[in-house]
């Protein structure tokens, strides 16, 4: 790989588990230590809102807490998605309005400017779906080069637009899990650069932009909670690390809601139990419409458990009843969004079970395009 363009990076890899720190221009993709993801040593600087009103109509407007500097050369005008009332409480913010139609883009933007200025021979990812998309669409725009991995089973509807960007799709026998292991094989080849939304902290100050954009809508302000749906955790953790950087500038932090489905909850059981991290023993793979969020064993568990208890949140579950109920609720008020992304809805909205919001106010994504994906049968 080629570093003549990452003058603009300005930080490193840091390991949460055991310390390791890494060049970001010469890292391994993982912890060569505990083979855990990286997080970054970078210190961000919250734009005020005043600053806001001349920078560019994407998510590139959050540039000083962005850990890439310079004039960004990747972008399709990503962000600044609508925030329309869905009750009195709760809104819903529209991620499924960026332009591969899921908040993935959020992350696959930097990935793909941080690909761009290291050079790399081709882009790697693995995904259910939505992930797979976003980087094979940015990899194009950067110019590179792009091989995604997906498990069998994953929505044609979503392999046919990771083609049509150009990039090569290997299906892979099994889960989620056996695709990413073969993506991994993959990302230790010279040359590759391992576009993970798990593994690599880019993506997770790209979903943070999430947050930062309910901040400026707002006014300043961040709702009472954020409910979040949780496979991997990119969105959470992203939210997690707006809240921090908020809060340092006295904005008062959300409480962080993860749903889970049912039918693969590892996290939602392992935070019952007051866990730091799952200890029960992986399950196989439970089919659930919710397919984005089907996550067995998250590398970054510990993070997501202790972001959860840290913010005063909780997890909560949904069927695939509600599920179904909920996309369909959505499609009635005139939004059509796939399965994974009404999760949210489908835990808190109508015929939710109590108050699971506790009288808070709140804001739910909308985070991938019923188009994608069809009605849920």
């Amino acid at each position: 790989m080629t570093h003549a363009l990452l003058d603009d990076v300005r930080t490193e890899y840091v390991c949460p588990d055991d310390g390791a720190r890494a060049d970001v221009r010469t890292a391994p993709w993982c912890c060569p230590v505990c083979a855990g993801p990286w997080d970054l040593d970078f210190a961000p600087r919250p734009p005020e809102l005043d600053e806001l009103g001349s920078g560019p109509n994407s998510l590139w407007r959050y540039g000083p807490a962005l850990p890439l500097s310079g004039a960004p050369a990747v972008t399709l005008g990503e962000g600044r998605t609508p925030l329309v009332p869905l009750t009195e409480r709760i809104s819903a913010k529209l991620d499924f309005m960026m332009p591969t139609l899921s908040f993935k883009d959020r992350g696959a933007v930097m990935l793909a400017e941080l690909a761009r200025r290291l050079g790399p021979e081709r882009v790697v990812a693995d995904s259910s779906g939505n992930a797979g998309t976003s980087v094979a669409a940015y990899s194009a725009r950067a110019g590179l080069a792009c091989e995604v991995f997906v498990p069998e089973g994953t929505s044609e509807k979503k392999t046919e637009q990771m083609r049509a960007h150009g990039a090569r799709v290997r299906v892979v026998p099994g889960g989620r899990e056996a695709a990413a292991r073969a993506a991994r094989a993959a990302a230790d080849e010279p040359g590759v650069f391992y576009a993970s939304h798990v593994f690599n902290p880019y993506f997770l100050h790209g979903t943070k932009t999430y947050v930062y954009e309910l901040w400026e809508e707002l006014g300043g302000e961040l709702p009472e909670a954020l409910v979040v749906p949780v496979g991997n955790g990119t969105l959470l953790l992203g939210a997690a690390l707006a809240a921090r950087e908020l809060a340092r500038a006295g904005v008062r932090a959300p409480a962080l809601i993860a749903v889970q489905a049912e039918a693969m909850a590892p996290l939602a059981r392992a935070f019952a139990a007051g866990e730091h991290e799952p200890t029960a023993p992986v399950p196989d793979p439970v089919p659930t419409l919710a397919e984005g969020i089907a996550i067995p064993a998250p590398p970054r568990a510990r993070q997501i458990l202790a972001a959860v208890r840290e913010s005063g949140g909780t997890f909560l579950t949904v069927s695939e009843e509600r599920i179904r109920a909920a996309q369909r609720d959505l499609a009635a008020r005139g939004l059509f969004v796939e399965p994974t992304g009404v999760a949210c809805w489908a835990a808190v909205g109508p015929g939710a079970p109590g108050d699971p919001l506790a009288g808070r106010s709140a804001v739910v994504p909308l985070c991938g395009a019923g188009a994608k994906t069809g009605l849920a049968p």
